[in-house]
């Protein structure tokens, strides 16, 4: 597959995963409502992907993704009516932890400058 149809499916996997969380299509309590797709990463053969998932309170990303993990094959049956390829990827949802280190950081550099 080109890179440029590996692409294009990775964002159309993105935003059929976020859409499925916005609307709460994904019924679980665990899941929350402030949880958003960062990345997709396709195998080379399209057999599975890689979703990372991010959110904006940290005590809230390990449940979520735990939620999206238990509920995958859900997400899966519900992917392949709007992706139409042959196959749909397996899907495994990785905490995607680069917002929340990233403010961790900026508030160390804000305290270091003295700017609280």
């Amino acid at each position: 597959m080109s890179t440029y149809s590996e692409s294009r499916l990775e964002s159309r996997i993105m935003e059929a995963i976020s859409t499925m969380i916005v609307t709460q299509v994904i019924k679980n309590p665990h899941l929350s409502r402030f949880t958003s797709v960062t990345d997709v990463r396709l195998a080379s053969d399209n057999t599975s992907a890689t979703v990372y998932i991010s959110t904006v309170m940290e005590k809230d990303l390990d449940r979520s993704v735990k939620a999206l993990n238990s509920a995958s094959g859900f997400i899966q049956t519900r992917l392949a009516s709007v992706l139409k390829t042959r196959n749909t990827p397996v899907l495994t949802f990785v905490a995607d932890r680069s917002y929340i280190e990233g403010e961790r950081i900026n508030n160390l550099i804000d305290k270091a400058l003295g700017k609280d």
